[in-house]
């Protein structure tokens, strides 16, 4: 949670503040009310094991959601900043739930605790954000006089430890006390290396977190009830994705971004565990209860990539059923009509690179944006441009795709790249693409798709650098320009 913190930047995160504070409140609201519904009416359970248990199924997984987004290099996309910002909420909502289930039996009591617990815990995350700004730049300034970055990973660890327990002894969470103490970093100038530094603490920690996940599956319990299993999972899985899916499409986000949306948060997460043992402890829930949890958790864990790879083939499928709709989202289309231009996919530091040249070289150029405060800053420098999912049709039709001549695609995002070039090409056949490739294999998938060049930034880093260097060895000038040719011939193969 810690790493998490720091990856995540509050002003990224801005344009989903609204989908995730109130989309995500009435997510969990509706999840609850559905798992009671369903644990009273099927599973047999009271009022209140069945409150429990709509408590339980009502929140994701954030460990598990992070790491596929992470293995396919999809953190920086407006679904994933959607999902990572519902998770965020469904993190902050285990403190109220963990004061109101407990008095569910003294429901006279619950609103003055509810309340107290509430600002306790506000006071407390004030305070924290208060004193950390204030006091851990300077700190951390003071450790790297020292010039040790043994002593600035200690002491980075030590703020994300100490944080998390002193939330811990306020009686709050002690992942969000880390998780907290990470975004107090995340918005400093130390936040890159101290993220570089934890990285290696992170994958040990998260190894750790998945054996101990597999430990608490019983395979004989699941043996002796696996019927009972397979249907409370199947309903988790496709009741959540409805609800999110659907509060997604509700908040204007169209295209694919409710089925990734949808799909990517339906399985249960770790704070499933910490309600479970709460309420095995308070008895407020059977034994019979606590196992089918647990073991439904480390499922719906467990199956979590095969449902969230499907969202694609999925999404595709019902735009071919059902005739697609026109964009939930607003989309400022430039009022001057363009042909023969460029579109530029990405306003990162490639897209800036790029844009800056073939404004100099006076060529018509639109760029397509779905990070709102980069598209503040494109506008801010006269460009013409579009907010929005450049992988979205209508997008495409917005910059007048039918009607460029070239499409220069420069996100990191594979999936979001390969998207965009089908649905451009499928638009205008005689389309020119050059797009970023993030490893080898990428490059022949885009080839396929009929990309024209495929560029990896990486390499060509790589590649200008061994050439500088036998510059000034003063080797041989052809001889150099050939080794050169031969190494890019030899990834792209062309």
């Amino acid at each position: 949670m810690f790493s998490l913190g720091l990856e995540i930047s509050l002003r990224e995160l801005q344009p989903v503040r609204w989908v995730a504070l109130v989309g995500g409140s009435i997510q969990i609201a509706l999840t609850c009310l559905a798992g009671a519904w369903g644990g009273v009416k099927w599973l047999g359970m009271n009022g209140t094991e069945a409150a429990w248990f709509g408590a339980m199924i009502s929140l994701s997984s954030t460990m598990v959601v992070l790491k596929i987004l992470a293995s396919r290099g999809v953190t920086t996309t407006l679904a994933s900043r959607v999902m990572i910002g519902i998770l965020i909420v469904q993190d902050l909502a285990v403190i109220p739930l963990l004061v109101i289930l407990p008095q569910l039996q003294h429901p006279d009591d619950v609103l003055p605790q509810l309340a107290r617990s509430i600002g306790l815990a506000a006071a407390i995350l004030v305070a924290t954000v208060l004193l950390g700004t204030r006091l851990l730049p300077p700190l951390l300034k003071g450790v790297l006089a020292w010039g040790s970055r043994e002593l600035f990973l200690v002491t980075v660890v030590a703020i994300g430890v100490g944080v998390g327990y002193a939330m811990h002894i306020a009686g709050l969470s002690f992942a969000l006390g880390a998780f907290v103490a990470g975004i107090i970093l995340s918005e400093s100038e130390f936040s890159h290396q101290a993220l570089s530094d934890v990285v290696p603490l992170r994958d040990i920690f998260g190894l750790l977190f998945f054996v101990t996940v597999g430990m608490l599956f019983d395979p004989s319990y699941v043996w002796a009830n696996l019927g009972r299993i397979i249907a409370v999972v199947l309903l988790v899985l496709a009741g959540k994705a409805l609800i999110l899916g659907g509060l997604a499409r509700a908040f204007g986000y169209a295209y694919f971004a409710p089925w990734i949306v949808g799909l990517g948060l339906s399985q249960m997460g770790e704070f499933s565990f910490v309600l479970a043992r709460s309420a095995v402890k308070t008895g407020a829930i059977s034994k019979a209860t606590y196992d089918l949890v647990l073991t439904c958790a480390v499922v719906t864990m467990a199956v979590s990539p095969l449902v969230s790879s499907a969202a694609l083939p999925l999404g595709r499928a019902w735009r071919r059923w059902r005739k697609p709709r026109p964009p939930g989202k607003l989309v400022e289309i430039p009022r001057e009509s363009m042909e023969g231009h460029v579109i530029l996919g990405g306003y990162g530091l490639s897209g800036h690179a790029v844009a800056r040249v073939l404004r100099a070289a006076g060529i018509p150029l639109l760029v397509v944006e779905s990070n709102y405060s980069l598209y503040n800053d494109l506008k801010a420098e006269g460009l013409t441009g579009i907010w929005g999912d450049i992988a979205s049709a209508e997008i495409l039709d917005a910059a007048m795709v039918r009607k460029a001549k070239i499409l220069l695609l420069t996100m990191p995002e594979p999936s979001t790249v390969q998207i965009s070039v089908e649905r451009a090409r499928q638009m205008n056949p005689e389309l020119v693409v050059i797009a970023r490739a993030t490893r080898q294999v990428h490059i022949r998938a885009l080839h396929k798709r009929g990309v024209a060049a495929a560029v990896q930034p990486e390499f060509e880093g790589g590649v200008e650098m061994v050439r500088q260097a036998l510059i000034r060895y003063q080797h041989d000038e052809r001889e150099t320009e050939r080794l050169v040719g031969d190494l890019r011939r030899e990834l792209y193969g062309v």
